[in-house]
């Protein structure tokens, strides 16, 4: 016990096998004990940032179909406003041939009621010449 205190002085300590070591066997403990967690808190790290990782993948991934899905609603927009500007062109052009064929109609009405009136007038003129013969 005098010769272990004596090289304990000196910083030297007997492990549990009995070998000479320069740390204390508690010190040792620790410090091989530390190890362990250092490197089960590194290997937690890098399991860490491969999740973390593959999060980010998945979020670019959903921002491009976003993104894709975004462009593919302006496309169907644009297209519905040229159908529609089309459909307002196609019915302005209608609206126009209709006012055309009314106003023909009108025109054809009174040449009618003119027509309408000459052969009146000439029935009359006929059936006049008529009887007086």
């Amino acid at each position: 016990a005098m010769a272990q205190a004596a090289l304990g002085a000196a910083g030297l300590h007997f492990d549990e096998l009995n070998k000479l070591r320069v740390l204390e066997p508690e010190v040792a403990a620790q410090t091989a004990q530390l190890r362990e967690e250092c490197r089960a808190f590194v290997d937690k790290t890098a399991e860490f940032q491969k999740i973390v990782g593959s999060l980010i993948e998945v979020v670019d991934q959903l921002a491009k179909a976003a993104e894709s899905e975004k462009m593919k609603a302006i496309g169907a927009r644009n297209l519905l406003k040229s159908i529609v500007k089309q459909r307002e062109a196609q019915e302005q052009q209608l609206q126009a041939l209709i006012a055309e064929k009314k106003m023909q109609l009108e025109r054809y009405r009174i040449e009618y009621e003119t027509l309408c009136k000459i052969e009146a007038d000439q029935n009359e003129f006929i059936d006049q010449f008529i009887f007086q013969k």
